[in-house]
């Protein structure tokens, strides 16, 4: 396990993650070079049309060793498991699950655009998740790269010294290699993580197994893949297993890694990413964040902490404009949500639009890409309501009620009180932009609660609004 290094790249949307990763699949001949293409991590077409990172993605590399790290690998091939994550807001849930799958990762910030909002909020995930940072600036070899600017924004965020920053192109490959290297000096082996207390190589290869979930897939032959991180033991092909949460046993029908297509092995060990195929067609019964252990020692084992739970903020109905597909739409939603576990879903009926669901979501964008591939994966033509949030009510008998559209609202008489969701937003804006912004905010009801100054061009103001 001292040659595992398990990281994921963090960073705002458009700063190159996938560029990036690419050039590490590339340097590392993970992949052959007539297979190689953009976005070589990005599997679905609606990733490639938008050039935007959805579902994160593992790929496991393997990369020779300088003779100067060898003694602190004990080999003289790194193994690399690598997590690309999403840069959009609306899918940082999916960011935190892969967090809680490493022990460090890389924040990368475009030379162009400098730190963004998205930046800070994956790295105060990071921070929260108690994970080794390699902070990196990217795109250097574009002519209006800001490359020493942005370096001194990350060293005041970070607390680092510039000199610890890495400059990098994930187009040209430039510095990448030196990226690489600092992976295997600064990211712990897998036995240092914050689930377990600090154990000796020998013990967690010999405790029992368990294991985190932090994706899933579905395959119609294999059933339920789970996309798991093995904390401790190891696990074979044709075991049984056992998923603590659900209180499910399962077999395990296929044992693998990324590659990044599926490969199959024999074993999946302590301090590996991988997968199980569990051989489950019920998609409600494999959850991520449950805890995979084997079935025989099922008594031995304590879960492994869980992720929180995302809330959403979007609200929609959802119906088939064909009654007859309203089974077909229920399936594909489960199938997007066992890769999904941020979007929720249950039934509703309205008198004219027949059955349907009314679905949460992130954001508006996640609410896009679902309706898009309900229509494009599932040849579903949809009805889609007028998104809107969720409204608290009280009633005078003190019912406590959840309102979705104005419809449903009881008659004024019978409300005691009404909530309505709030927001705490933290805007990192130019100096030059301040009076102006603090303008549009206070005309949505934003009520300024402080300034902070990062830097001579920087500063992060806190607002309230509803």
């Amino acid at each position: 396990m001292h040659h595992i290094r398990n990281f994921s790249i963090i960073a705002h949307i458009d700063h190159g993650k996938s560029t990036l990763a690419d050039r590490m699949i590339e340097m590392t001949k993970t992949v052959e070079e007539r297979q190689m293409k953009a976005q070589l991590l990005d599997g679905m077409e609606l990733e490639r049309e938008r050039g935007i990172t959805i579902k994160m993605q593992p790929v496991r590399m393997r990369y020779p060793l300088p003779e100067q790290l060898r003694s602190r690998c004990q080999s003289d091939m790194a193994t690399f498991n690598l997590i690309d994550t999403p840069g959009h807001v609306d899918f940082s849930y999916e960011v935190s699950r892969s967090l809680a799958a490493v022990e460090g990762t890389i924040v990368l910030v475009d030379a162009t655009q400098g730190i963004q909002a998205q930046t800070t909020a994956n790295i105060y995930l990071a921070l929260e998740q108690d994970l080794v940072i390699i902070p990196a600036v990217n795109k250097i070899d574009l002519p209006h790269a800001r490359t020493k600017q942005v370096k001194e924004e990350l060293s005041a965020m970070l607390g680092v010294a510039e000199d610890d920053i890495f400059e990098v192109s994930g187009k040209t490959g430039e510095g990448v290699d030196q990226l690489l290297q600092a992976v295997v000096e600064e990211i712990p082996p897998p036995q240092n993580n914050s689930f377990l207390e600090e154990q000796t190589v020998t013990t967690l290869q010999n405790n029992p197994f368990r294991a985190l979930i932090f994706d899933s897939s579905y395959d119609p032959y294999k059933g339920v893949i789970a996309h798991v991180r093995v904390f401790e033991g190891s696990i074979k092909r044709d075991e049984d297993m056992y998923l603590l949460a659900k209180e499910q046993r399962g077999h395990v029908v296929e044992a693998g890694i990324f590659a990044p297509d599926h490969i199959s092995t024999e074993t999946l060990s302590a301090g590996e990413i991988g997968y199980l195929a569990t051989g489950l067609k019920d998609m409600e019964q494999v959850r991520v964040g449950d805890t995979v252990v084997s079935f025989t020692e099922r008594d031995q084992v304590i879960p492994i902490a869980k992720y929180h739970e995302p809330r959403p903020m979007v609200f929609v109905s959802i119906f088939p404009e064909n009654a007859d597909e309203f089974a077909t739409l229920e399936d594909a939603l489960g199938r997007l949500k066992l890769a999904d576990a941020s979007l929720t879903y249950e039934r509703e009926a309205k008198e004219v639009l027949g059955k349907g669901f009314r679905c949460g979501f992130l954001g508006m964008l996640h609410l896009e890409i679902i309706t898009e591939r309900l229509r494009r994966e599932y040849d579903l033509n949809l009805v889609v309501t007028t998104p809107s949030v969720s409204y608290r009510v009280e009633t005078a008998d003190g019912e406590l009620l959840h309102v979705y559209t104005p419809s449903d609202l009881p008659d004024p008489s019978h409300i005691e009180t009404i909530w309505e969701p709030w927001v705490r937003a933290e805007v990192l804006t130019p100096t030059e932009y301040m009076g102006g912004l603090m303008t549009i905010l206070e005309k949505s009801r934003g009520m300024f609660q402080n300034t902070e100054y990062m830097n001579l061009l920087k500063l992060s103001e806190s607002f309230t609004r509803r």
